[in-house]
């Protein structure tokens, strides 16, 4: 009963708040952990926040079950190992008749990302599959009648680019040519993004005293301007973005969207990996929000609403390499913030490790005084 009476308070504080976050930002929900939350308990921290687009790694059914009837849009993803077995579309029919059909009903999948980094990833071997997959699992969409509702896309890392400043000068590495130019006929052809994973932080990882630490936060800075445009730019990520556009076009392509899938900053790292705190992860994500509140595009398209999904929702305790491979998330497993987002109602989420009744009960105390306080002085 006092389970079922907190969850109501906290619906109740929860939409007093509505819309802080509503910039049309998305996260990434990665679950290389052993100590996180319930899917559902997710559900509710997401609600309070009204984040309403989540980019998964895999089509797990219990998270994709926790949020049916929340209307969170979903990225589901097919992994890297499945790519050489996706080249037909018969095994794809079979794929999303299993992950997606039964889920689609209530849950809103939105998009299906075909492996994630593989061209200049660590399997090279790899890459030949990949837009063979991407035609096939576009193939079973419209042979299930689906493909209006889900479209079909591959997210990349920055190491597909040869050249990424001055931005106008932004190319693909040559190796890359005969993959990147069929998926990008693909993107055209299905009106699908194409979508990259960048970092500013690895930029500063690898070269502290030559990378200016505000220009890749955010901050004020001097910035720096593109010679051949004279566009100015005051921050790295945007400069990226532009880079990215201008590789598309050199390929003879100025009709595919460019998406961010992944960015952020982490709050640790190792003794090699100078700027991870947890002060410049809170500045980087911050300053974000910030800017893609005011709806601004980047310098060379102003007009293109800048599209992010933020890396991540939750430290991952189990994922490999160094530690800041470790502590990208917003919110540590426990449900508490890494540190302030400047979300107004941050300070409101539901924590989402209580289990004992005496926890529940201080957690409803205090919700209540904060309800009563609000009635109050209304």
């Amino acid at each position: 009963m006092a389970t079922i009476f907190s969850t109501f308070v906290l619906l109740i504080f929860s939409r007093s708040f509505v819309g802080t976050f509503s910039l049309g930002v998305g996260i990434n929900y990665g679950q290389i952990a052993n100590n996180l939350p319930s899917p559902s308990r997710v559900s509710m921290l997401l609600g309070s926040l009204n984040i309403s687009r989540v980019k998964l790694y895999d089509a797990d059914p219990n998270v994709l079950t926790a949020f049916a009837n929340t209307n969170v849009e979903f990225i589901i993803g097919l992994g890297n190992e499945y790519l050489q077995k996706m080249q037909n579309s018969e095994q794809a029919q079979i794929w999303i008749q299993q992950k997606v059909q039964p889920y689609i009903s209530q849950t809103r999948i939105t998009c299906i990302t075909v492996g994630n980094e593989v061209l200049g990833g660590p399997d090279p071997t790899l890459a030949p599959f990949l837009v063979t997959a991407m035609k096939a699992m576009y193939q079973a969409l419209v042979n299930l009648g689906l493909n209006s509702q889900v479209y079909v896309t591959t997210a990349h890392s920055l190491q597909i680019m040869k050249t990424s400043f001055p931005p106008s000068n932004g190319a693909f590495r040559d190796e890359y040519y005969q993959y990147i130019q069929p998926i990008l006929s693909f993107h055209a052809q299905t009106n699908s993004p194409f979508l990259i994973n960048a970092y500013p932080y690895f930029a500063y990882k690898s070269d502290p005293k030559n990378v200016p630490l505000d220009y890749l936060l955010f901050e004020p800075n001097v910035g720096s301007v593109d010679p051949n445009t004279n566009l100015k730019y005051d921050n790295m990520l945007y400069a990226q973005i532009d880079a990215v556009y201008a590789g598309i076009k050199a390929l003879g392509h100025t009709d595919v969207q460019v998406r961010i899938s992944e960015t952020g900053w982490p709050s640790k790292g190792d003794v090699d990996e100078p700027g991870a705190t947890v002060e410049n992860a809170g500045i980087y994500n911050r300053n974000l929000l910030q800017r893609l509140q005011q709806e601004q595009g980047t310098p060379a398209h102003p007009s293109q609403r800048i599209d992010v999904y933020v890396f991540a929702l939750f430290n991952e305790n189990m994922k490999p390499g160094p530690t800041s491979e470790r502590n990208y998330g917003l919110y540590y497993p426990d449900g508490s913030p890494v540190y302030n987002l400047g979300v107004q109602n941050q300070g409101y989420i539901p924590r989402i490790d209580y289990s004992s009744s005496r926890k529940d009960a201080y957690c409803i105390f205090r919700l209540l005084v904060l309800l009563l306080g609000m009635l109050l002085f209304a």
